[in-house]
């Protein structure tokens, strides 16, 4: 059976990859910003499952005889704001302000969908505890990591510049990435797509 990653990003590509998974990726293109204004006052990690279900889903109908992973991550602050992708230096700015001296979930789910139906899902929480940063510290890592952290709900990848924001995460290092890894692995070896 195909596996489909529903999915753009480069970072849970890279985990798949890493893993020695094969599959295909096929963006969903699904209206994030509608689910999210939808779904206001609903629990982050429902709207995140309900995203990583809506992406799965709408690729599974086009694909019915494959699996199909969809994945979501959000980051909601302590004070239950949701972080969205920053959409300017600016916003990205404002982000890493808000974040700094905080601690933070960020939440990351994956949905499996098959024939156009999801069949298994798992949700995950990281606590990120963000340091105080500076004015100089922001205008600096902007500088190195704009634009590419652009497409980053919290604005950093873990995986380079983006750890120094941190003075201590708790949870799986692949949530953080944007995917519930090791579960999603669990499920595709149950399913026979992986040697058990």
């Amino acid at each position: 059976m195909t596996l489909i990653l529903a999915s753009q990003s480069a970072s849970r590509r890279a985990m798949l990859d890493a893993a020695g998974v094969a599959y295909t990726a096929q963006p969903a293109w699904v209206d994030e910003d509608g689910v999210k204004a939808a779904m206001v006052g609903q629990l982050p990690r429902d709207i995140a499952d309900a995203l990583a279900e809506l992406k799965a889903i709408k690729v599974s109908q086009a694909h019915p005889a494959a699996l199909v992973l969809g994945s979501d991550s959000l980051v909601a602050l302590a004070d239950g704001t949701l972080l969205d992708k920053p959409v300017s230096r600016e916003d990205a700015a404002d982000h890493l302000r808000a974040m700094a001296g905080g601690t933070h979930d960020l939440w990351s789910a994956a949905v499996i969908a098959e024939a156009g139906r999801p069949v298994w899902r798992h949700v995950e929480r990281a606590r990120l505890v963000v340091r105080a940063l500076s004015e100089d510290f922001i205008g600096s890592y902007l500088d190195a990591e704009w634009p590419a952290i652009a497409g980053c709900v919290g604005c950093f990848r873990i995986e380079g510049p983006g750890v120094q924001l941190f003075s201590k995460i708790d949870g799986s290092h692949f949530t953080v990435l944007g995917m519930p890894l090791l579960p999603v692995l669990d499920y595709l070896r149950v399913r026979g797509e992986l040697a058990s």
